[in-house]
């Protein structure tokens, strides 16, 4: 009998042995690890394929708050790592020790702390098999299934086939289902494709809640802006002072703050809110350009603060996304530059007033984090990169309701429950005085805990693929569900959905949604938003 031997069989032979697992999840993000852990509990070979050298994506790389205003409406393995994080400060310091108090309730976590605790939970399930440092090179796709993909060693470029059941997307980029064909938007919707009165081009006033004037509500292409979020240290014995400014610095870049301090624009907010990064020693100082918030052990997480017009991260993340290895690393050390030449400049700028420059000299990046960076996190905040085009689009209205109480969804997996908020998406123009273009601040009075549905995380076409990070939603919608402790919540039911789909030999988008949502809600996973 004459042999046929398949395109595929041939690219395996080409590339290398090729590997074959139940599940592959490209991208260890916190919602990658929580869809591999989710798989692997249910009995599944797992494997979790990482860009970096290091898991859990902004948990452990400067974002050393889980985002969550209603601590009731996410569960499951996201409160599994809560509790692991607490779990590491009582027994390190005792109940009653102030860095216990400071991770509120396991809440906030230095970021050498989140990355512990995450890998301690993977040590947990031998079914996970962990590839750092490598990097997806394309996808085989066949009568539109994905079957396998293809990834490089980043570091000596090895390359290595990987076939699997079924696969995810967890990265914040979109990576793989732009790779497997999948169609997904970027950038922003218009107001009216889905009647979103916040979609587009948009001036609003965050204080007021007004739109105002240049609010077209047309589409474009950009992005809300990219920055890195900075842990820095207190502590005099664990700092890394910066001695010199870093690469590309460049003053201008930060000049415009005067002009912020001088029109009142680093005042405290109207509305004094805990965890939103508001530090009264800070308020009408250059120092606010930062959003500061305590963390254990004399560390702060240290968000750059969107308000002020000089805010200058807007629009340095274009080409990202589309672009290749290289293009990325170098907005990657754009934007790096950009942060530490902030912090320089708050630090050490003669123009700076003394009594900012002390305060701002109370904070330096920590001795010991990052340790193999610099002191650095390594991922940049990727705030939203491509959004899938899915079965199900999730919009503005189903997280507001439309002024009514928000959608009821029958195939619910999760509930999302952070305010819309958007970063700007333009550098000041010659008419701004109040607030930058794009930026969408915390829009709490309009936002209510909302369902999630399963269908946002299927593609319209390509089978045998799930996605739980950047998933179906428009821009403004995204702006709300991309928090990590929900995707958490995503890549938990994505890791279900993928078990149904093996055990009952279907494409992930005939999974039985009834099975699915009796798992989880077993599992403690919260799925409707009365709850």
């Amino acid at each position: 009998m004459r042999t046929i031997v398949s395109l595929f069989t041939i690219l395996v032979l080409m590339v290398g042995r090729s590997s074959a697992q139940d599940v592959v999840i490209y991208g260890g993000t916190p919602g990658g690890i929580a869809a591999a852990i989710s798989a692997a509990r249910l009995g599944h070979e797992v494997t979790l394929v990482e860009h970096h050298q290091h898991l859990g994506g902004m948990t452990t790389s400067g974002l050393g708050k889980s985002d969550i205003e209603n601590r009731a409406m996410i569960g499951g393995i996201f409160k599994d790592f809560v509790a692991g994080v607490l779990g590491h400060y009582v027994k390190t310091y005792g109940a009653e020790h102030e860095n216990t108090k400071l991770c509120q309730d396991g809440y906030y976590a230095e970021p050498h702390v989140a990355e512990k605790v995450f890998e301690a939970m993977i040590a947990k399930e031998p079914k996970i098999n962990v590839m750092k440092g490598w990097l997806l090179k394309s996808a085989q796709v066949h009568e539109n299934k994905l079957r396998g993909i293809t990834i490089v060693n980043r570091k000596d470029g090895t390359e290595k086939q990987l076939e699997a059941r079924v696969f995810m997307d967890a990265t914040y980029e979109g990576d793989l289902y732009a790779a497997a064909g999948a169609k997904y938007r970027l950038g922003r919707e218009s107001k009216q494709e889905f009647d979103e009165p916040h979609g587009g081009v948009v001036y609003f006033d965050y204080q007021a809640h007004e739109f105002l004037p240049g609010s077209t509500g047309e589409a474009d292409d950009r992005l809300p802006a990219y920055t890195y979020r900075l842990c820095l240290t207190k502590d005099a014995a664990n700092s890394a002072r910066m001695t010199e400014p870093p690469a590309g610095y460049d003053r201008k870049d930060y000049l415009g703050y005067f002009d912020d301090l001088k029109a009142g624009r680093l005042a405290g907010p109207r509305v004094f809110k805990a965890g939103r990064g508001y530090n009264p020693k800070h308020f009408d100082t250059l120092v606010r350009a930062l959003s500061v918030a305590d963390i254990p052990n004399n560390k702060c997480d240290v968000n750059i603060n969107p308000r002020p017009l000089a805010f200058p991260f807007c629009e340095e993340n274009r080409g990202y996304i589309e672009g290749d290895e290289a293009t990325r690393e170098r907005i990657r050390q754009r934007h790096r530059s950009l942060v530490l030449g902030l912090l320089w400049f708050l630090q050490n700028d003669p123009e700076v007033p003394e009594a900012h420059r002390a305060l701002a000299n109370e904070m330096h990046l920590p001795n010991d984090e990052f340790t193999d960076n610099a002191h650095f996190p390594w991922q940049l905040y990727v705030r939203e990169g491509r959004r899938l085009i899915g079965e199900y689009t999730l919009t503005e209205h189903d997280i507001t309701g439309k002024g009514q109480e928000p959608k009821h969804h029958e195939d619910s997996i999760a509930v999302g429950e952070f305010p819309i908020d958007s970063f700007p998406a333009r550098k000041r123009q010659p008419t701004d005085t109040i607030v930058l273009e794009g930026y969408l601040g915390m829009l709490d009075y309009i936002t209510r805990p909302y369902e999630i549905p399963y269908r946002i995380m299927i593609p319209e076409k390509i089978d045998g693929l799930i996605v739980p990070v950047a998933a179906s939603t428009t821009h403004v919608a995204f702006s709300s569900i991309r928090m990590e402790p929900t995707w958490m919540a995503l890549g938990q039911a994505a890791g279900v959905a993928a078990h149904l789909a093996i055990q009952n030999k279907v494409e992930p988008r005939k999974v039985p949604v009834d099975e699915l949502q009796t798992k989880l809600v077993s599992q403690g996973q919260v799925l409707r938003h009365s709850h």
